[in-house]
C-alpha cells in the first residue's frame, strides 16, 4: 500500500481558515445537521440525536481524521472567526488511496464562494499528500455542489449509486496530476 503524507491540520485561503476541531465547534456542527435537506441520510432524529455532547465527543476523539492524509477540517472566516462549515478528505464511498472530498456549509454561508475556496485548498493539499485521484458523490438534486465541483475540474464519471428514496448519487472525479484551472 502506498504511503501518503498527512493532510495539513490547518489551511489558509484569502478569506478562510481550515483548522483543527475545538470542543466549541460541536454546537455549530450540530446546527449543520438541522439545516440538511430532508432527503439527506444524516439528520437529527426524532429523539434529538445526536446531541451537542455526543458530537463534541466525536470531534474530540476525531474519527474524522482516522487515517494519515485524511480528515475533515472546520472552516472559519478569517475576518470574524465565525464557524461556517467543514471541508476535507474522507474514505466515504471512495477508498484510502482515492478518497472522497466532502464539504458542508451553514446556509448563512451559501452563495459567497466559500465552498469553492475551501475545497480548492483541500484539492491542492490532497495533491501534496501524494494521492492521484479524488472522488465526490453528489445527490442528483444538489446543483450547488455540482457547481462547486465543476469549478474545481471534477467531472462526472460513469458511476451512479441509485437511491429512489433520497435521489441517486452521481460520482464525480478529478485526477490530481493536473493543475487546477
Amino acid at each position: 500500500m502506498p504511503t501518503y503524507r498527512d493532510l495539513p491540520s490547518e489551511l489558509t485561503t484569502e478569506r478562510l481558515r481550515l483548522r483543527t476541531w475545538r470542543p466549541s465547534d460541536a454546537e455549530e456542527y450540530r446546527g449543520l445537521w438541522t439545516e440538511r435537506d430532508p432527503r439527506s441520510v444524516r439528520r437529527i432524529d426524532a429523539d434529538g440525536r445526536p446531541t451537542v455532547d455526543e458530537i463534541r465527543g466525536w470531534l474530540m476523539n476525531n474519527p474524522l481524521a482516522a487515517e494519515p492524509g485524511l480528515g475533515l477540517l472546520p472552516i472559519e472566516r478569517r475576518d470574524s472567526g465565525e464557524f461556517i462549515g467543514y471541508c476535507g478528505l474522507t474514505v466515504g464511498r471512495g477508498s484510502f488511496d482515492e478518497p472522497e472530498i466532502a464539504y458542508e456549509l451553514a446556509q448563512r454561508a451559501h452563495g459567497h464562494g466559500y465552498a469553492t475556496e475551501a475545497a480548492r485548498a483541500v484539492v491542492e493539499a490532497a495533491a501534496r499528500t501524494g494521492r492521484r485521484r479524488l472522488w465526490a458523490t453528489v445527490r442528483e438534486w444538489n446543483t450547488a455542489s455540482f457547481r462547486v465541483l465543476e469549478k474545481l475540474d471534477f467531472y462526472r464519471s460513469e458511476r451512479v449509486t441509485e437511491d429512489p428514496e433520497r435521489g441517486d448519487s452521481i460520482w464525480m472525479t478529478r485526477v490530481l496530476d493536473q493543475p487546477l484551472g
